[in-house]
């Protein structure tokens, strides 16, 4: 009986320096603070159309890109 006091005195000691030094482990975030819900854009209205004078720029040429 005297041993299982003297553990739980230690664990409770143990517990109180650990807290003295690190603190406490802040809140825990809930899941719909994490969540934020928008309206899908409707089909085809924010997708850019396929432009071929303007499809050059997204290329890199390796002569362009050193000067030459």
């Amino acid at each position: 009986m005297e041993a299982t006091v003297a553990n739980e005195s230690a664990t409770d000691e143990a517990a109180a320096a650990r807290i003295a030094r690190f603190g406490k482990l802040p809140e825990r975030v809930q899941f719909h603070e994490m969540v934020e819900e928008k309206k899908a854009a409707p089909s085809g209205a924010e997708i850019a159309s396929y432009n071929p004078e303007g499809s050059w720029n997204h290329f890199s040429c390796l002569a362009l890109d050193l000067g030459l």
